[in-house]
């Protein structure tokens, strides 16, 4: 990736998003950072940072042009082939600009389609699902257009005190709601936080290639789940089995061949108590 500067201009696409807003607050303090928001009004529109553009409607080109970045992290949705085309004039930009390098956030989906084994940076993409295709698609087209401009970033399940997934566990348990389980599928999983912690060292140390920011460990799905509840209280919410197959599926990536330090690393375990925090979670009476 590109050489180190005093201070590089970071822009996050889809930076109101879960993922792209919670990179916005970890790296606000450390760099020149921008953002985009897709919406006509408002929180985002009062932040002189995020600039309003839609992947339907606005040319990224020209805002490209106008913010000149250094690097540029991809974390939006939208349209798949507006969104492919947006990656296209990325890698135009990135081409043209010699000091721009790119961080794509991908997903453990680039794998949906293998199913019989866990999955590492290196081995063979293939997917089932419109998503993970779109996401193989634009994988590619960075790979092989500024390889040494890109760092391919896969995640697995993310999780966290305020992340959908566990703020809809707690509204199940609060309502005595269904929340589906999967007995059989063999995941990996993180928090958010820890993607953040790891997206900076990536940035930091200029660092290129594919990255599996994943637990070192694997978990079945109703196991991490029914453990978080039992964390947070003593009330559960209506645990439904979902069976998709009558044998494991893993739907796990690990890391193998790019390996972070060890401060840098987390264990289901980990995930499991950052999700329970005490202070952090609203009292189930």
């Amino acid at each position: 990736m590109i050489k180190r500067e005093e201070k590089q201009r970071i822009l996050i696409l889809g930076g109101s998003g879960f993922i792209g807003n919670a990179l916005y607050k970890e790296l606000l303090s450390y760099f020149e950072i921008h953002c985009t928001y897709c919406q006509q009004h408002g929180a985002f529109s009062e932040n002189q940072v995020f600039h309003n553009y839609c992947v339907e409607e606005d040319s990224l080109f020209l805002l490209l042009n106008k913010i000149q970045p250094t690097i540029i992290i991809s974390a939006f949705n939208g349209d798949y082939k507006n969104q492919f085309e947006a990656h296209q004039q990325i890698v135009n930009y990135a081409l043209l600009n010699t000091a721009c390098s790119v961080l794509y956030i991908s997903s453990s989906e680039v794998f949906d389609g293998q199913f019989r084994h866990p999955s590492y940076e290196n081995d063979v993409t293939l997917s089932e699902t419109a998503s993970g295709k779109f996401k193989i698609s634009v994988e590619k087209l960075l790979l092989k257009t500024i390889p040494q401009k890109t760092a391919i970033i896969r995640l697995p399940l993310v999780l966290g005190i305020n992340s959908p997934e566990i703020l809809h566990l707690r509204q199940c348990i609060r309502h005595q709601a269904t929340f589906e389980v999967f007995p059989n599928l063999v995941i990996t999983t993180t928090t958010i936080n820890k993607v953040c912690q790891q997206i900076h060292y990536i940035i930091n140390q200029s660092l290129c290639g594919i990255f599996h920011l994943a637990s070192n460990d694997m978990v079945h799905h109703e196991d991490l789940f029914k453990e978080i509840t039992s964390k947070i209280g003593a009330k559960m919410p209506i645990f439904k089995s979902v069976f998709s197959s009558n044998e494991e599926r893993y739907n796990a990536i690990l890391p193998k061949e790019n390996i972070l330090p060890k401060p840098h690393q987390i264990a289901v375990s980990q995930v499991i108590e950052d999700c329970s925090l005490n202070e952090e979670i609203i009292s189930i009476k």
